[in-house]
């Protein structure tokens, strides 16, 4: 299989199974953020952990080896246009330079890793409306002289 159909067998098992992205991760004992994005195509996954997810999700045994393949990961360079996304590039619009600022005043002259990173998106209850928290959480990689 493809890893374009492995994709959309995924998305199908999972809403005939009728089960979140939270469900398989804690099936999969893995991280929700992670295997959303494993399962999307973004991230490759290792060998037990796509056999689990083919076993919960019934999908063929070709499957495995698609989820297992390294990523070419490219997006759209357009501006978004879906309004959750839109707003998360606009955050990266208006504050990108002032996080730059804030992490290297911390750190010093480097770059926080997108290999050496977790994500973690949670639900607060707020009688003024629910919040949305995104934790990135990623190493700090200097940049080195030489």
């Amino acid at each position: 299989m493809k890893k374009l159909e492995v994709i959309e067998a995924v998305v199908l098992a999972k809403k005939e199974k009728q089960l979140s992205w939270e469900a398989i991760a804690a099936e999969l004992n893995m991280g929700c953020v992670w295997v959303t994005s494993a399962c999307l195509g973004m991230n490759s996954m290792p060998e037990e952990i796509a056999g689990k997810l083919c076993k919960l999700l019934a999908l063929p045994d070709e499957a495995k080896e698609a989820l297992m393949e390294y990523p070419t990961k490219s997006w759209d360079e357009a501006i978004p246009t879906d309004p959750l996304i839109y707003r998360l590039y606009e955050v990266v619009g208006v504050y990108g330079e002032t996080l730059k600022e804030v992490i290297q005043e911390k750190f010093g002259d480097g770059i926080m890793s997108a290999i050496d990173f977790s994500m973690d998106v949670d639900k607060i209850e707020d009688p003024k409306g629910d919040r949305v928290l995104l934790t990135l959480n990623g190493k700090f990689l200097p940049y080195k002289a030489w």
